[in-house]
């Protein structure tokens, strides 16, 4: 894989002193927000050395074959890790994200290495991963860093143990700390419960660990499935899932919280699907059960179930955009406030099955979205047409 070009890219910003700073203009409410800023996928399947900007609305534009779902994938790995689940869950095919032509080594160890830098109020904070996939999955090293200061670093020094060895910067009376940590889970999201926080070196390397935690953890993957979109569902939880399978009950819930958002979804399904729509709307069948149908304005419903695919899709990514982590089953950082966070929405194919019209339509409201700091989208595309003339899109191009 090779980038080839860049468009558009806006350059990360930062300086605010910590993440419970007072109150700031809505400006810097944004930059004070963790962010992911750069994707690195130093040896991850099909990629070698690739460092990818991300704005805050990032394409990954080129043809099949090229990594986009791969960078989406390593992307999401590192949420997952950064929420605390184990790497057995995060990499269920570790082999298969190993490179192809790689070697083992003596011990026949192979495995990939994954990273991303998070912007700030700490300024940029890199970390980057290496994780061994065979013999055994493990996660064999790891290193936390800002300002050229290595604040975290693991390595594995007895195989036969299932742990690694973890120095944090201290700069007290002892610059560093030694200690085991677990070789399944990230050192990074686990260092809040190891570190004390009592000398500056200390609260340095909580700060920067919470920033990298909460940049990361505040993702949804999403990938409509408009074959599983068309049937009614059982009221639910009302959070939409990945495949936005339970779309029905999401709409039950939506429409009725927030008049105004829902007339800005009403107004872009209606940019988007074919024929007049006046409202979408939840209907409670007989059996409890609640379908999704758009109101036609003259009498007529039309059941999501009669939508084509490219429609199905077009409704599902327009509600995403226009809902947020209360609504999308994504897992927040619960102990720092919503306004301190940003929700970063991962789309594979996000201009799959639909026409031009729609990808215009979509991108704009992305394009708007993302503006406001309601959002961040990383989406995977392979045509960038529709994004001509539209400010504020980072086009990142992939070569095979």
């Amino acid at each position: 894989m090779a980038v080839s070009s860049v468009s558009g890219a806006a350059s990360p910003v930062s300086g605010v002193a910590s993440l419970s700073s007072s109150v700031l203009s809505v400006g810097e409410a944004h930059a004070a927000r963790p962010r992911v800023t750069e994707l690195r996928l130093s040896a991850f399947a099909g990629h070698r050395r690739a460092a990818l900007p991300l704005g805050a609305f990032t394409l990954f534009a080129g043809p099949s074959g090229c990594g986009k779902t791969t960078a989406l994938r390593a992307y999401e790995a590192l949420a997952r890790l950064g929420a605390g689940a184990g790497v057995g869950e995060v990499f269920p095919d570790p082999v298969a994200c190993v490179p192809e032509r790689a070697r083992p080594d003596a011990q026949r160890r192979r495995g990939f290495r994954i990273g991303c830098t998070a912007d700030g109020p700490e300024g940029p904070v890199r970390l980057d991963v290496a994780v061994q996939a065979e013999p055994g999955l493990r996660i064999v090293g790891e290193r936390l860093s800002a300002g050229g200061v290595v604040l975290l670093e693991t390595a594995l020094r007895d195989p036969s143990r299932p742990c690694v060895q973890a120095a944090w910067h201290t700069a007290g009376q002892s610059p560093v700390t030694r200690a085991p940590l677990p070789d399944d889970r990230l050192g990074t999201a686990l260092l809040p419960l190891r570190v004390a926080g009592k000398t500056d070196g200390q609260r340095r390397v909580l700060a920067a660990a919470e920033q990298m935690v909460v940049a990361l953890r505040s993702v949804f993957a999403c990938d409509p499935r408009p074959e599983r979109m068309r049937g009614a569902v059982s009221i639910g939880s009302g959070r939409l899932l990945r495949g936005c399978d339970n779309l029905a009950d999401v709409l039950w819930r939506t429409r009725a919280e927030c008049g105004r958002r829902h007339a800005q979804f009403v107004a872009s399904v209606g940019a988007g699907c074919a024929g007049a729509v006046a409202d979408v709307v939840a209907e409670v069948l007989g059996d409890g059960t609640v379908r999704g149908v758009l109101d036609r304005g003259d009498g007529v419903r039309t059941e999501l179930g009669r939508l084509g695919d490219g429609e199905l899709r077009y409704l599902a990514l327009s509600l995403v955009l226009l809902t947020g982590p209360g609504v999308l089953e994504v897992d927040p950082v619960g102990e720092v406030p919503a306004a301190m966070q940003t929700l970063t929405v991962l789309a594979d194919g996000l201009d799959r099955g639909l026409d031009s019209g729609q990808r215009g339509e979509l991108v704009r409201l992305a394009a708007r979205m993302c503006e406001r700091g309601h959002i961040r989208l990383v989406g995977a595309v392979s045509d960038v047409t529709a994004v001509a003339g539209v400010d504020g899109v980072t086009v990142v191009h992939l070569e095979p």
